[in-house]
This record gives C-alpha cells, sequence and structure tokens, in this order.
C-alpha cells in the first residue's frame, strides 16, 4: 500500500454487523490462516492470527485439547476473537479469548512487527481494539484436555431472580445438584420461560444427538432434559443454526431443512446472506411497498452484572420484546485487567446476546431501541460488545472504553493514523 494510504484487512468473510460499502484493495493476510504447531506436553498452540476456531479445534482435538474459550462461530478467527472479544459456555471459568494468550505477534499501524507478552501495554490494550491498534499476526494460547462427549443438563426456571441466583452458585460451586458443571450458558424464551444448560465432560455416552442436519439444538433446550453430544458437536452447537437465527431464511421449516444441503446450514452462510441484504436494502424496500412498519436491526451482546441480570431481562421483555436471547455467565481470569473493557474481575457477569430487528413505533427514529439498550446496560453497571451498531456520543463512548488509555496506545503504535479511530470505526463506522 502506497504511504500515507488508510490501511485496512482485505477479507473474505467476517462475523461484524457494522455493514460498510465494499471497496477494492485492503492488506491481505490470507495466507496468515494457519494452525503451526500443538504441543501436547505444554498444552498450548502457535497459532497465525486469520486461523478459525473450526480449524483450530479441528488440529487440537486430535491431541484431546480444546482452546481454553472457543467462540460460538466456525469461522471467527483467533484474532479477531482477541482483537474484538468473544465469549462462550467455559467463559465462567476461563474468562475471554485474550486472558488464554501467552504472546502475540501484531503489526501495529506504524507498520512494525512488535511481540508482546502479558506484561506489555500493547498486549493489554489489544483486546477491544478492533484492528485500530494493529492486526495480530500469531497467537500462542493455552488449551485444555477434553473427554469424548458432554452430558447437557437443561434446567428450567419460571422465574428471572430464581435463573439469576442459580447462574451465580453454579458458578460458585462448580456443579449442581451435587454433579459437575464445566459449561454453562442458557436461553430465555419469555418472562416465564428460562432455561440453563450445564454440561460435563464424559467418557462415555449411552446416547448421541445429532443437531447438524434435521433437527434443530436450540429447540432441544425446550424439549429434553439431559442429553449427549461428541466434544466437536458440541463445541459447535450454535452454528449450524446461527443459534436460532436461521428462522430467517426458512430453513427451519422441516420440507426446507430436508431440502437444503448440510454444507450450507452454516452460521457464515447467513451471514453472507444478510450482507447481501444490507448491502442491496431487499427488505428494506420490498417492507416499504408491503406497508410493513421500519424495521430496526438490534443485534448485540452485552454483559450484566449477575445482580442485575432479573432487571435487565425485565426492561428487554418489555421494551425490545425479542425472544429468544442466550445467556452465558463470565468471570475474568486474569486480575491485571484489559484497559479497554474494563470488566471488574471480582464480579460474575452474565452475557445476554440478542439478534433480530424490532418493528419501530410511527415516528421513531432508527437506533432509539439500541440507544435504549445501551442506556440501560450502563445504568445496571454493564458492557457492550462494538461488533454491531452502537449509538453512543463520543463523550460517552470513551469513558465506556477508557479513551485515555486506548489514545496513549494510539500515539505509541499508530502515530500516523493510518489505521482508523476506534469510535469512527465502532459507532461512525468509517
Amino acid at each position: 500500500m502506497r504511504a500515507g494510504e488508510p490501511v485496512r484487512l482485505a477479507k473474505s468473510t467476517s462475523n461484524l454487523f457494522r455493514f460498510r460499502d465494499q471497496r477494492p484493495g485492503g492488506l491481505d493476510v490470507a495466507r496468515f490462516n494457519r494452525v503451526l504447531a500443538v504441543d501436547p506436553e505444554t498444552r498450548t498452540a502457535r497459532v497465525q492470527g486469520m486461523t478459525t476456531y473450526e480449524d483450530l479445534v479441528d488440529a487440537t482435538l486430535p491431541h484431546g485439547l480444546m482452546p481454553l474459550v472457543v467462540p460460538q462461530l466456525k469461522t471467527i478467527t483467533l484474532g479477531g476473537a482477541v482483537a474484538g472479544l468473544g465469549i462462550e459456555s467455559s467463559s465462567f471459568r476461563n474468562g475471554l479469548p485474550h486472558e488464554s494468550v501467552r504472546e502475540l505477534e501484531v503489526l501495529t499501524g506504524d507498520g512494525e512487527v512488535v511481540v508482546v507478552g502479558p506484561e506489555d501495554e500493547l498486549f493489554r490494550g489489544f483486546p477491544n481494539s478492533y484492528g485500530t491498534l494493529g492486526y495480530a499476526l500469531r497467537l500462542d494460547i493455552e488449551l485444555e484436555p477434553v473427554k469424548p462427549f458432554v452430558r447437557l443438563r437443561h434446567v428450567p426456571f419460571r422465574d428471572a431472580d430464581r435463573c439469576a441466583e442459580a447462574i451465580a452458585e453454579i458458578c460458585a460451586n462448580r456443579s449442581y445438584q451435587g454433579e459437575p458443571v464445566d459449561f454453562v450458558d442458557g436461553a430465555v424464551f419469555g418472562g416465564t420461560e428460562h432455561y440453563l444448560t450445564l454440561g460435563d465432560w464424559v467418557a462415555t455416552a449411552p446416547w448421541r444427538s445429532d443437531y447438524t442436519g434435521n433437527r434443530i439444538y436450540y429447540r432441544s433446550v425446550q424439549r429434553r432434559g439431559t442429553d449427549y453430544l461428541t466434544a466437536r458437536d458440541y463445541l459447535w452447537r450454535w452454528d449450524t443454526d446461527w443459534f436460532w437465527c436461521s428462522r430467517a431464511f426458512g430453513v427451519q421449516h422441516p420440507v426446507v431443512r430436508r431440502l437444503v444441503p448440510k454444507r450450507y446450514l452454516r452460521s457464515d452462510v447467513y451471514r453472507r446472506i444478510v450482507a447481501w441484504d444490507r448491502r442491496h436494502r431487499f427488505s428494506a424496500r420490498l417492507d416499504a411497498r408491503l406497508g410493513r412498519a421500519v424495521q430496526e436491526p438490534v443485534i448485540q451482546d452485552v454483559e450484566i452484572p449477575v445482580r442485575g441480570l432479573a432487571e435487565f431481562l425485565d426492561f428487554f421483555h418489555r421494551e425490545i420484546g425479542i425472544s429468544p436471547v442466550w445467556l452465558c455467565p463470565v468471570r475474568l481470569r486474569d486480575r491485571a485487567g484489559w484497559p479497554l473493557y474494563p470488566m471488574d474481575p471480582d464480579v460474575l457477569y452474565v452475557n445476554v446476546g440478542f439478534w433480530s430487528t424490532v418493528d419501530l413505533r410511527p415516528g421513531e427514529p432508527v437506533g432509539s431501541r439500541n440507544r435504549m439498550i445501551e442506556e440501560r446496560v450502563s445504568s445496571l453497571g454493564g458492557h457492550k460488545s462494538l461488533y454491531s451498531d452502537s449509538y453512543y456520543p463520543e463523550d460517552e463512548f470513551w469513558a465506556h472504553y477508557n479513551g485515555e488509555a486506548y489514545r496513549a496506545l494510539k500515539r505509541r503504535y499508530d502515530s500516523a493514523g493510518r489505521l482508523p479511530d476506534l469510535y469512527a470505526k465502532c459507532v461512525l463506522r468509517r
């Protein structure tokens, strides 16, 4: 690229939901997509930044190992999960993906390649920087052992307060009703229908379910008390239907389901369809022609302290009305802190994920519901991930995401401003 020209990645796939017009060019990092080494003795892996978790899991499972946190979608990359955060059902004990990184090699905005570890400021400031300080070229990460199967227990709760209490108790004890718990997440189907799914490793299984074809995983949460999945199928249980979002594409209809090849039942396929629709505004034009209400995409993941979970869900059901929503508890492992996403290591948070659209009321501007969510999350002492649309005023944004620390890192590692500013990228979508 020419000197002084703004830098961006040329990527064929993305799990972000900040859509922009496609532009030619970009920094080609496609070849940084390999698992370089897996060491079963030290339980570590050396991985390039554009490696997907699907490829990483395929490399580690034969050794009886997995990453400490495996985000739910197969095409999330290691570099993306560290620069843009990630979470899954092991996060109540293993934190976030960047907390299992031992060493990070970064191409900075100034064109330097630097190798940093936990004692370095860039290592600490890289999570939640979204490629505005540099790009991860290589990561050394920790791994943990697996067993062949995961047993699932889907535990129902009619009351959100009791569900929140159970989350706190289970995560503190790492057990439920005297039996071990290695994984915790959940789904909320309405104000009186909450489920926690508790997983534990087992060596054998009396049966194994398969949700990679005609059967739909999230429906099993409501219908089965106990289930068994292989380790690999457990890690990707949400990917086949992009949680529940495949409903929008009609592929949960039994007839359509049988006709669609399995290779297309993947989150990245659905995401490309959404990107095409956003780019060409097909759905928006059709809705306008049919006189339907204007719709606002509400695609967010927020971290709420467990003490405020019931209050947030009550607000959400009343004002937003999307269901189902996902629950995933998380507590940081590392007490030294991550300045651009400052969570309290002494607090158990619950990630609440919701991904749909809402009908706007007459005269209600696009962005109003997302802004309402941002304000409620802040009032409860929570945090919001930045992979999708954000509407914060600039001063409020920097108050939440440590503008002082960010600006110091920006001066040090991107002094010419060749990479975008975090606010410009995540809010202004430049």
